[in-house]
């Protein structure tokens, strides 16, 4: 499937009996080859995973507006499948993915971006989200490592002096930021901000990163996993030696495979834990519409209360600050809707068979039903009031 600023497509395990445990969502960029996505891909599925990959132009981390219009397609397929069934949710993010598309999934769900998705499948989604991972990213792109980077993996692979294309990098990126000079600054301190925000998902991190890493320096993604942590994010850092860019699976393969193995653990459990809070936190809500005492809603926390609750000032962004208030506060969540019903199913008993219900009042001219569990003691007898 294309969108502007790039394609997106589904890599689903087709064999008899497969139940996946959840989805993961791929952003890459253009430093990933297909061939490697293919590798990933079947590496979740061998851990009982579907992926829905997303494949981000060249020029997306350069034009927002780009990445915002892959990202809300992404969003929408992503709402298609969690319709049929509400299931954890893993980011996964390579080499630029997160600047490339990903930052722009997270301020769409949020509703801190120009394109609106209604607040209930905004809530979905942020409800289903359960990890991220980060291979080798994100990335500084205003660095002059970033201009190297920057440039096309063919141009990379041209023979000739590193010098040559080092001069060639700065110039290609000197002059991208010469085009975008005044928006460049305040994008960038967007793009940091939305990633840090991310912990108000209450979602666990994995950081996979190597020391021998040329294009994405163990400093940046040190620097970053530490902010994460003193934001009270769950993180777990992976440093490696030896490993090259991206290539942490190739050549590490049974080290980096445990650590996402146990990443999608935690995030299954992650899932489970907010499934619970929030049928705690709805339950009076919903005996306030078995009762008729309210209307067919209830609320739900947001994430992005997180970012009003906390002081949150990243050392990357204290020399540029930039507020950015969220557009929605703690929406109201229809009983009818999917999440609405996921919650439904774990509050109310499907069997009550060895229930004792009576009427002992009324309410607004209406019978008032008091229930309580019988007894399972053997001596005890049993009988319905009803």
């Amino acid at each position: 499937m294309s969108s502007r600023g790039g394609r997106f497509y589904w890599v689903r395990n087709r064999e008899e009996g497969f139940k996946p445990k959840g989805v993961i969502v791929v952003f890459s960029w253009i430093s990933i080859s297909d061939f490697q996505l293919k590798d990933f891909a079947r590496l979740y599925s061998s851990l009982g995973w579907n992926s829905l990959v997303c494949r981000s132009d060249y020029l997306n981390p350069f034009i927002p507006e780009r990445a915002t219009s892959l990202a809300f397609s992404v969003v929408v397929e992503l709402v298609k499948e969690l319709r049929n069934g509400p299931c954890p949710v893993v980011l996964a993010s390579f080499s630029g993915g997160s600047k490339a598309c990903m930052y722009k999934v997270l301020q769409i769900i949020e509703g801190c971006s120009d394109v609106d998705l209604s607040l209930e499948d905004s809530r979905l989604v942020v409800s289903c989200i359960s990890g991220q991972i980060y291979d080798s990213d994100p990335i500084e792109f205003t660095s002059d490592l970033g201009a190297r980077f920057a440039l096309h993996r063919s141009i990379l692979k041209m023979p000739g002096s590193s010098k040559l294309v080092s001069l060639f990098a700065k110039g290609v990126t000197s002059s991208l930021d010469a085009l975008f000079i005044t928006s460049f600054g305040s994008q960038r301190a967007d793009y940091w901000e939305t990633l840090y925000s991310s912990v108000g998902l209450e979602a666990p991190f994995l950081i996979v990163f190597s020391e021998n890493d040329d294009v994405a320096p163990f400093s940046t993604l040190c620097n970053f996993a530490q902010q994460l942590q003193v934001l009270g994010g769950n993180v777990k850092v992976v440093k490696l030696s030896t490993s090259a860019h991206v290539g942490h699976y190739k050549h590490q393969n049974v080290q980096y495979t445990a650590a996402i193995n146990e990443l999608l653990e935690k995030a299954i459990s992650n899932f489970s834990e907010k499934i619970q809070k929030l049928s705690e936190k709805s339950n009076q809500s919903f005996r306030r519409i078995s009762f008729g005492q309210d209307d067919d809603h209830f609320f739900l926390p947001s994430s992005s209360d997180y970012r009003n609750s906390r002081d949150f000032e990243p050392t990357q962004l204290q020399q540029d600050p930039k507020e950015r208030l969220p557009h929605r506060s703690s929406p109201c969540l229809s009983a009818n809707s999917v999440l609405g019903q996921a919650l439904f199913d774990v509050c109310i008993p499907k069997n009550i068979e060895g229930w004792d219900i009576k009427f002992s009042g009324s309410l607004n001219g209406e019978p008032f039903g008091s229930i309580r569990r019988r007894s399972t003691f053997s001596g005890m007898k049993q009988r319905s009031r009803l």
